[in-house]
């Protein structure tokens, strides 16, 4: 069972994450330490003024002596603010740059997932930890992890000097403040699990959200719009009742801690009447702790406040630990293999493979493509045909077996090495918000205007380009409006330009009409020119010219040949071919990928 986020979020990631802040930490405790102080020393001296003018009121007041003492008091609060403001600076500074750090990490770690991880969790789940997890990680240490030190200080600092003052009075204001604070701490420990489900809640919606957006054609073409509705609104439900009860909990401790200070007060005045006028306190003792109870219960209302909010940023960075702490891929820096002038012989020899291991879905798969020749892969779905060539990108490692290049195993040789020896066709066009030309050339250097525009007639979509408003530098953005047929002819000129001496074409017809998918197949032929290029056949009028064709069912090769060799046979492959094309013929027999 996958441990919860609340596990990761433990010492040795925060050290491994946040180390680095250690040294500017202390400094910002340090000017908050120094900061409180001189709130804490303050109302002792206002004590002392007070006491100086009562006794002057029988004489004559010591003007020299309240000068001196509020000389003192705004040297001291200047220092005060002074010491505030860097402490401010640095835990600004401090929480900020570890936010950015985490999202440099999230966005590090994205790059060293395998395809696995993406394949087996949902991506709007993913997406919300590295945004709204990352974002309230931000904002919550921003707004809480400033107040701790300060606020641990005055605490702290005000029980010295309320006892340093009186005793009587110091045990009054305790009684009356802890006995509130014990219920907030009460309160705090009960809410947490609201925080943590808010935050795994908050995900799903997300989740849910980002699927039902993507699919919002097919959810109105079957008119499943109540039915998601309602789905929607259950996760909705779910996610507003943990929201509301974490911040019912949290909200109401602010309030609690006001009435708690407030009856700090009159618990004050009533002792502190009774001992003055007992003649056991003076009244400037009694001004300085009415001043102490604000001091004393304001930071542990923004310890309450800190605390609460802590607890949202804990559960965010639990989330975001765990997504940190998900296994990458294998370290591959002691490969040292590369490919000069790759011909493009593959070899597979004996391949077996599982996305569960206990559940291989490839058996014993051999078999040997030319350099320069069109290899096809057909079959009903689930035979294995993506698989394959997931392996041959080695996007996943083989559990038996081995691929070869120009017989140089996989194995020996960097990921990025072998990405480098293909260009990919896929079902999925994939453009982003860039220009024409920015989308064509896309990661490769030293491409000119000539190659480009070359492609684009090669595939025949520089025509419609040059009529885009800026041409080539026209953006692709929501205002460009681009058929499916439009899309993958741009991915195909993409490829074009990349050079890449082996090419794979998965399903890259199957989303088209048939016009299209005449001038697609003919951008196809311009590019499987001279490569050795692997095609996985949705409609198999489009590798009727394949040198071989690898018929698979349930993981194994059960028939291998050219078109003619196979047709002749009358067998799988024939049945495939007819039930497609036979006028007569029962289509809905075989389902293909």
């Amino acid at each position: 069972m996958k441990n919860s986020s609340a596990e990761h979020l433990n010492f040795a990631n925060i050290k491994k994450y946040a180390g680095n802040y250690t040294i500017p930490l202390i400094a910002a405790v340090i000017f908050a330490t120094v900061g409180s102080i001189t709130s804490i020393l303050g109302p002792d001296k206002l004590s002392e003024i007070t006491d100086t003018i009562t006794a002057g009121l029988y004489t004559t007041i010591d003007t020299d002596k309240i000068m001196e003492i509020c000389l003192y008091l705004a040297i001291l609060y200047g220092v005060g603010f002074l010491m505030s403001y860097c402490q401010g600076f640095l835990m600004a500074t401090i929480t900020q740059r570890f936010s950015k750090k985490l999202r440099g990490q999230v966005s590090e770690k994205i790059n060293n997932l395998p395809l696995q991880y993406f394949d087996s969790h949902p991506q709007g789940d993913t997406l919300s930890r590295v945004t709204n997890d990352l974002d309230t990680v931000g904002q919550s240490l921003n707004q809480s992890l400033g107040t701790l030190a300060p606020s641990i200080t005055l605490v702290i600092g005000c029980l010295v000097m309320m006892f340093h003052n009186d005793w009587m009075l110091s045990v009054t204001t305790i009684l009356s403040v802890f006995l509130g604070f014990f219920m907030v701490v009460v309160i705090l420990t009960k809410s947490q699990k609201h925080f943590a489900a808010q935050q795994t809640k908050l995900g799903k919606v997300s989740s849910f959200a980002e699927e039902i957006y993507s699919g919002h054609s097919v959810i109105s073409t079957y008119n499943a719009e109540k039915e998601v509705k309602g789905d929607f609104s259950k996760l909705n439900d779910d996610l507003y009742s943990s929201v509301w009860r974490a911040q019912f909990l949290s909200g109401i401790m602010q309030p609690m801690m006001g009435f708690i200070g407030n009856f700090g007060y009159v618990m004050v005045c009533v002792i502190g009447s009774i001992l003055a006028l007992n003649g056991t306190i003076s009244f400037g003792v009694i001004v300085a702790f009415m001043i102490y109870v604000r001091l004393f219960t304001q930071p542990l209302s923004q310890l309450a406040q800190a605390f609460s909010t802590l607890q949202s940023a804990s559960a965010a960075l639990g989330r975001v630990f765990e997504f940190l702490d998900e296994t990458e891929m294998a370290d591959e820096s002691h490969l040292s293999q590369r490919l000069t002038d790759t011909k493009g012989d593959v070899t597979f020899e004996h391949v077996n493979f599982g996305y569960d291991p206990a559940q291989p879905i490839i058996h014993d798969f051999s078999v040997e493509a030319k350099a320069g020749k069109k290899t096809a892969i057909v079959g009903p779905t689930g035979a294995g045909k993506t698989t394959i060539v997931n392996l041959l990108m080695k996007f996943y490692e083989v559990n038996k077996g081995s691929i070869a290049i120009d017989n140089q195993p996989l194995s020996e040789m960097k990921r990025e090495e072998v990405h480098d020896q293909f260009c990919m066709v896929l079902q999925d066009t994939w453009l982003f918000d860039g220009t024409v030309k920015e989308n064509l050339v896309f990661n490769q250097t030293g491409v000119t205007d000539e190659e480009i525009i070359n492609a684009a007639k090669a595939v025949g979509i520089h025509h419609f380009i040059r009529t885009l408003p800026k041409g080539y530098d026209t953006v692709l953005d929501d205002s460009i409006e681009l058929s499916v047929g439009q899309k993958q002819l741009m991915t195909i000129a993409r490829a074009l330009i990349k050079k890449a001496p082996m090419l794979i074409l998965d399903e890259a017809t199957s989303s088209v009409d048939t016009r299209t998918e005449e001038l697609i197949q003919k951008a196809m032929d311009k590019l499987m020119e001279e490569k050795t290029s692997f095609v996985i056949a949705h409609r198999l009028s489009t590798i009727r010219n394949a040198d071989n064709i690898l018929v698979m069912n349930h993981g194994d090769i059960i028939e291998q040949g050219n078109h003619e060799t196979l047709m002749a046979k009358d067998g799988f492959y024939a049945n495939l071919y007819n039930s497609q094309f036979a006028k007569h013929g029962n289509a809905g027999d075989i389902e293909l990928a």
